[in-house]
């Protein structure tokens, strides 16, 4: 039966199986709804002619990885498939859980969803009642249209740029190599994650709203209007399956959680991922390459620069700009094993630059075309793409062989070399032949429809390929490109920024945007990738920024052939070298944050809205994050400043990490910024996990305290993670933590310090006050060993 707007289809509940409820209709359009969990309802569209893609990798509900063949879409294990309540009418069904109420309007097909408020249900979002979906009516390409509330905001979808609320754009999800974008308002940038939360600034309530598909798509939030249909906003793809999943909150955070939950466990990387790592084109560009990399470990060791790692640029495999993946150019790398021996040496770690498409002169092509590992024309031709000054074809992740292959590159021209990691690059597919085809796994589809997926298939083969050489060790691993459930497996950037104020304000953002849509352990290019030369002024913000960033990474590709690093600037160099040394002093937060995102799926970094979602005030745009939930960092964003003006959360109470000055929230202020001192808040009733070693690049060290900011009277505790930083042995229960306990009084402050778990830490443990905090400090266990000043500090040294 043909449909049309005056005859759209109508449903019935034809089946119930567990979790799923089969709706059909005359017309041969059938919807699949899930109720997952009690706070999760799927709801997926089944054409007459079939699903265009029956599996997905985007979802993995608490899992570390998904089969390499996918997740075919009607299973549902993994889910707690739990009880609800099923009403049936010739009009309409009504499906309650606990959390979630879905009300399906038969006739055209209309959803509104109401979440629980306490003993009452409130309405969180309800499909337009003009035309929701698409029944054919718009061709083939899905399509979903919710009325719009202009009351609503609407956080994610990845690393998109201007401000964090999407309120009145239009934005499209096509992973581009966007180098130099305005970071205020190009699109579409490098990820696929078409997932959002909506806000409501009345009732308070937030629920997450994510289409699972790898087609390139749109999403809509006010920018269009419409005389006929109300206010609405929409999501609508170039192809592929209507297939989404409604998240009840009711905060942003938890939203957060259990989208980063659906998609997957985070990856716990190593510690050293966590350190300073170099990067720039220009080294590896030079003629004399070798040379130049020996340059920077001697240049850090003049300068006393702690570094962990390096970033390969791929000028190591380059002839001009044409760059051919696994191909070392052995005139700029003489001896690329004996390189990689110094580099260990020095003990810093080097992590290569690969990328998935071969230029068609590149020495492998012909053999990768010969096996059929390109993406190609349904005759066999290469399905050529633009790359690097010239033409290429990508290897088809989504056959087995072409993962093989690769993986097998990976291990003989780097692995085995030496390298320790992969910096998967370039990988943005942007394959543009609707009629190119994709293997994906003996099903031949349209490779238009796979480029996320090919970018997380690549993704998954390099860290096979790692795991594989190393399986004792933690395998690191960096993508510039990705999509939904990417945080299983690499550390991110928001890709090659220009060399601007606005970069620094607008990259921010982008980073808080990736951490509430499940993708945290990111960060930028520090001081900016693309165009001038920064001045030392930007630099300086830029490295302060950067420091409370979980990726901390100085990469360049400077107009003069420059290359930013910490000592560009002899003016600034020593402030740059102690920011650096505050990151390593930090380290032991930063690692159990990144702890907690892999074992409670929390983010690392979160807009302030995220941890006091009862304060208004903190839903207006703001250059200010949250660093865990007790850091408030305040970026200098703007040229010229010696101050900063922030807003404290209400709710809470806060400390000065500098000076000690305390502060009531709920309140705007304004603070001194020298170069080096941006404004830190703690607050109060927090205990911030430190290395106060002393450290140099030559020698590293561990000694672990607490910085505490305790209350007049209250109590709290806090707690740091310990493990070996680099091996699995913690899958087996080698880890630890530090555990500490407060009770303050007006008189005292009584603390119990303890070093538990299977694998304890060792060692005294220090806990640092600011000087103002005269207090004695008793010891619940163990003893004191010491009570004088430290620095800046106060420093009681303990034995637990």
């Amino acid at each position: 039966m043909r449909t049309s707007f005056a005859n759209p289809p109508k449903f019935r509940l034809a089946n119930r199986e567990g979790p799923r409820l089969t709706l059909t209709s005359e017309t041969g359009h059938a919807v699949e709804i899930f109720i997952l969990e009690p706070d999760i309802i799927r709801v997926l569209f089944c054409p007459p002619g079939g699903l265009t893609g029956p599996r997905t990798w985007a979802i993995a509900p608490g899992a570390e990885d998904v089969p390499d063949a996918g997740r075919d879409r009607l299973d549902a294990t993994g889910f707690s498939a739990p009880d609800f309540d099923l009403h049936e009418s010739a009009e309409r069904l009504v499906i309650a859980t606990k959390r979630l109420r879905l009300t399906v309007r038969l006739a055209g097909l209309f959803l509104d969803w109401e979440m629980a408020e306490g003993e009452a249900w409130a309405p969180i979002a309800r499909d337009r009642r003009t035309q929701a979906y698409n029944f054919g009516w718009w061709g083939a390409e899905p399509r979903h249209y919710l009325v719009r509330d202009p009351a609503e905001r609407y956080f994610g979808l990845g690393e998109k740029s201007g401000v964090l609320d999407r309120a009145g754009r239009r934005l499209r999800l096509s992973n581009l190599d966007a180098m130099g974008y305005d970071a205020s308002s190009s699109d579409p940038l490098y990820k696929h994650i078409p997932f959002y939360i909506t806000h409501h600034a009345v009732t308070g309530l937030a629920f997450g709203l994510f289409y699972d598909t790898y087609a390139d798509c749109e999403f809509d939030f006010g920018a269009e209007r419409s005389n006929y249909h109300g206010l609405y906003r929409s999501f609508s793809a170039a192809g592929g399956d209507l297939d989404y999943y409604v998240i009840a909150g009711p905060t942003v955070a938890e939203v957060t959680r259990r989208f980063t939950w659906l998609t997957g466990r985070p990856a716990l990387l190593p510690r050293w991922a966590l350190g300073y790592s170099g990067s720039t084109m220009s080294y590896t560009d030079a003629p004399d390459a070798q040379a130049r990399m020996a340059d920077f470990i001697d240049a850090c060791r003049d300068h006393d620069i702690l570094c962990d790692s390096f970033h390969l640029s791929s000028g190591y495999t380059s002839i001009g700009k044409r760059r051919y993946v696994f191909n070392w150019n052995l005139e700029k790398f003489p001896d690329p094993a004996g390189f990689a021996k110094s580099y260990h040496a020095a003990g810093v770690r080097l992590c290569a630059n690969i990328k998935p498409c071969l230029l068609d002169d590149h020495p492998l092509f012909e053999e990768a075309r010969s096996k059929g590992l390109l993406i190609s024309e349904p005759d066999g031709e290469p399905a050529w793409a633009q790359f690097w000054d010239g033409l290429g074809a990508y290897l088809d992740f989504t056959n087995p062989d072409a993962r093989a292959w690769w993986g097998a590159h990976v291990t003989t021209q780097l692995l085995d070399v030496g390298i320790d990691a992969t910096w998967n690059d370039n990988n943005e597919f942007e394959v543009t032949s609707p009629t190119a085809m994709a293997a994906m796994c003996g099903a031949p589809t349209p490779a238009i429809l796979t480029k996320p997926l090919q970018t997380l298939l690549m993704l998954k083969a390099s860290r096979g390929a790692q795991l594989e050489h190393a399986p004792e060790r933690r395998p690191f691993l960096v993508s510039r490109a990705g999509a939904a459930g990417m945080q299983r497996y690499v550390q991110t950037w928001s890709g090659d920024n220009a060399t601007a104020w606005e970069s620094l304000k607008y990259n921010i953002r982008m980073g808080l945007g990736l951490a509430l849509s499940g993708v945290s352990n990111s960060g930028h290019d520090i001081g900016g990738f693309s165009g001038p030369r920064p001045d030392a002024e930007l630099f300086v913000r830029w490295v302060e920024a950067g420091v409370f960033m979980p990726r901390f990474s100085i990469h360049s590709w400077n107009d003069d052939g420059t290359a930013n690093e910490p000592w560009m600037h002899e003016a600034a160099t020593g402030v740059v070298r102690d920011l650096i040394k505050l990151r390593y002093q930090l380290t032991p937060y930063l690692y159990d944050l990144a702890w907690r995102h892999h074992g409670a799926f929390e983010p690392i970094i979160r807009p302030t809205f995220h941890e006091f979602p009862k304060d208004p005030a903190c839903l207006e745009d703001s250059d200010e994050l949250m660093l865990g939930p007790s850091l408030l960092v305040a970026s200098v964003v703007t040229p010229g400043a010696d101050s900063r003006s922030l807003y404290l959360p209400a709710g809470a109470a806060w400390v000065d990490f500098w000076s000690g000055r305390a502060f009531e929230g709920g309140q705007h202020i304004t603070l001194p910024a020298p170069w080096g001192r941006p404004p830190l808040l703690v607050r109060e009733g927090s205990a911030i996990a430190l290395n106060i070693a002393e450290q140099t690049f030559e020698r590293r060290g561990e000694a672990r305290a607490f910085a505490v900011f305790a209350p007049l009277q209250g109590a709290f505790s806090a707690s740091c993670y310990e493990d070996d930083g680099e091996t699995e042995a913690w899958r087996d229960g080698a880890f630890g933590h530090w555990s500490l306990a407060l009770e303050a009084t007006p008189e005292a402050l009584v603390v119990d310090c303890r070093a538990t778990g299977q694998r304890p830490p060792q060692g005294p443990l220090a806990l640092l006050f600011r000087p103002g905090e005269l207090r004695p400090v008793l010891a619940r266990r163990g003893r004191i060993l010491g009570d004088g000043p430290f620095g800046d500090w106060r420093r009681v040294d303990l034995e637990p």
